[in-house]
């Protein structure tokens, strides 16, 4: 489907387009530009209320500062729709988050107005600091760096840690805080009430726009005169807030709150700002999902709708006539309920993703034993380590790839010290149109390494839940669920609980000629493939692992026993994985069989829809058929040959 884009934004397709426009269009712009992003993402899909909430300062950005020789990094990138846009995109961009189309995100490969490369939250500043030093150790005083950081990001310990460094620093640095108090669901935590307290002191702000007359003013006399009402304004600014401001103190210049929808002022302030040398951060206040009613009223809901009626607002959903299998996610947050209305001591905790994860269940349902701590994944774990001490029992939940920020935490901080926290890793291997920031492919690889972890992975709804039931049990030590993004497989999930044995996997299937192992969801698709191989008079045993950490070495030794031939199903990385923790068993105890892996590659996978993505891995039923068939074929080839 075509979209007509608005009479201004037809007519540009890079930032020097833009800038041939009169100031006084730049409103008209702005709408033409939402509106674009409204029409394509109902009919697309994508993120959506965080790129309606910046397109004014999207445009003022792009207006002002000499992209990309001016260097722009979006914090996360679920922002930069309008970037993208106004960038070269325009034709492509409802590829966007499609198989084979243009990433969710910025990305280096994609635009050097894209400098870089984003997905995961709270990088901006550090990742513009650096171009900046860069610069300016070039002698390229002239070069503007500006990192635009939500709220919700600025929460994360290495924001702290970039504002840090960057306050000791000559560098031309511009920190745009896009202040929505959203992140994907509300923004929690004492930076998000310090905000507050600024955005609402009417004081301040009658004195902000005051001390700006009065520094354009007196910076002509000299440079002694404009020190000293900066020393002025400073002192100011602590007193009416009632303390001291955060920023300054780590020796940024303060500007703002200013209203980030007011694209005029954005513009005379960005272009003042230019000309000001040193680290800068400029508060903006913003609506997240502005000009889209719905999506003003419901953030969080909004964030990425899927695909929606932009007249009526309806949200579409694929309708069946018959029992519908859960979300992974959902079964998760029901089942944790379930077991805390039995264990007292369970509480869950998740770095702002409670809806995302289904958290939320539980801080409803039970609002003092769940939290979210902000988007502070090295926090989460420690803070559920220490939980743990006081003989309590927290789910951490976190993102498989989200957990690679705290892997740190997870060896030093949980396994070192045996502590029962059960890590649950939603999204694990292939999470679909995120693309590869967000797959999480790596975990069964990086856990696995890790002394004292159980690490286990659910083939369907009822593993999951007594996967949880089980790590929760006296003395179960530190414990990892890993499940993906999406529906399961069972209409009817909600089954009594069971025990599982640790390191127990389970047989599918018996068979002959060959055996497949498998691990986690990705079971189903063997289990499709065997129904389609049986039906050609072929006949492989299925084996559910169900455990990566420890190994089933009993079922590992009927295998390798029974089979000279062996295949390996996997969502994850084949480097470290489960397919490499068999071929290491079968090394150990002195077996030889022809092991073939399926699983993902040694690179980065992009962005589509799981099936595509399996389908391009090589482990979908589809490939796993062909395996088989080709590995048979080659057995009765030899055997005629003989």
């Amino acid at each position: 489907m075509d979209f007509e884009p608005g009479p201004l934004l037809k007519g540009i397709n890079n930032p020097d387009d833009l800038k041939r426009l009169k100031e006084a269009d730049l409103e008209a712009l702005c709408k033409e530009l939402r509106q674009y992003i409204i029409d394509v993402v109902s009919v697309y899909g994508g993120h959506f209320a965080a790129s309606l909430g910046v397109i004014e300062l999207t445009v003022a950005l792009h207006y002002v500062l000499n992209t990309p020789y001016d260097q722009l990094v979006w914090d996360v990138g679920h922002q930069a729709y309008g970037h993208k846009i106004l960038t070269g995109r325009k034709a492509v961009f409802h590829t966007n988050r499609v198989y084979q189309g243009i990433s969710g995100f910025p990305k280096r490969a994609e635009s050097i107005y894209d400098t870089f490369g984003v997905g995961h939250s709270s990088t901006s500043i550090s990742a513009a600091l650096g171009m900046a030093v860069a610069s300016h150790y070039k002698g390229e005083k002239d070069r503007q760096h500006v990192a635009v950081i939500g709220d919700g990001a600025m929460t994360a310990g290495m924001a702290f840690e970039a504002l840090n460094h960057a306050g000791i620093e000559k560098s031309n640095l511009l920190v745009i805080l896009n202040d929505n108090c959203m992140a994907i669901d509300p923004n929690v935590g004492a930076l998000k009430e310090y905000l507050t307290d600024i955005t609402v002191s009417k004081p301040y702000n009658r004195f902000r726009d005051d001390i700006a007359n009065v520094l354009s003013k007196i910076s002509q006399i000299g440079p002694d005169a404009l020190g000293l009402v900066k020393k002025i304004e400073k002192s100011i600014k602590g007193t009416l807030l009632k303390n001291s401001n955060l920023f300054e103190s780590l020796k940024f210049r303060y500007f703002g709150p200013v209203d980030g929808h007011d694209v005029k002022r954005l513009v005379k302030i960005i272009d003042e700002l230019r000309n000001i040398p040193g680290p800068k951060l400029l508060h903006c206040i913003t609506v997240k999902g502005k000009g889209f009613a719905l999506a003003e009223k419901d953030q969080t809901k909004w964030h990425a709708p899927g695909l929606f009626d932009k007249i009526t607002g309806e949200i579409k959903k694929s309708a069946s006539d018959k029992p519908v299998a859960p979300k992974y996610q959902d079964v998760f947050g029901h089942t944790l309920v379930e077991l805390a209305e039995q264990n007292d001591k369970i509480m869950g905790i998740t770095p702002a993703m409670p809806s995302g994860s289904s958290m939320n269940i539980m801080m409803k349902a039970m609002p003092n034993r769940a939290f979210d701590v902000g988007i502070a994944e090295q926090h989460a774990v420690t803070f559920s380590a220490g939980l743990a001490t006081q003989g309590m029992i927290p789910f951490c939940n976190i993102y498989s790839t989200f957990m690679q920020r705290a892997y740190d935490q997870v060896i030093h901080d949980v396994a070192l010290q045996k502590l029962n926290v059960v890590m649950c890793l939603d999204r694990a291997g292939i999470a679909g149109a995120d693309g590869p920031t967000h797959h999480g492919a790596f975990d069964l690889a990086y856990m696995r390494c890790i002394p004292n972890l159980t690490v286990a992975a659910p083939m369907n709804e009822e593993e999951l839940r007594n996967l949880m039931y089980t790590a929760q049990l006296e003395d179960k030590g530190p414990f990892v669920i890993r499940y993906p993004r999406g529906q399961g497989v069972m209409p009817d999930w909600r089954r009594p609980f069971k025990e599982l044995a640790i390191g127990q996997g389970r047989k599918i299937c018996e068979g002959e000629e060959l055996a497949i192992l498998s691990i986690g969801h990705v079971g189903n698709e063997v289990v499709k493939a065997c129904i389609s191989l049986n039906s050609d008079g072929i006949f492989p045993a299925h084996y559910d692992l169900r455990f990566v950490k420890p190994l089933d070495e009993e079922l590992l030794h009927e295998v390798f026993r029974k089979f000279d031939k062996v295949i390996t199903v996997e969502d994850g990385c084949l480097q470290g994985g489960m397919g490499s923790a068999v071929l290491e068993f079968m090394a150990d105890h002195d077996y030889h069989a022809k092991v073939i892996r399926l699983g993902i590659p040694d690179h980065f996978i992009e962005h589509g829809e799981p099936n595509q993505l399996w389908a391009e891995c090589g482990y979908d039923g589809a490939h796993i058929v062909a395996t088989v068939k080709q590995i048979t074929a080659s057995r009765k080839t030899n055997t005629m040959a003989g």
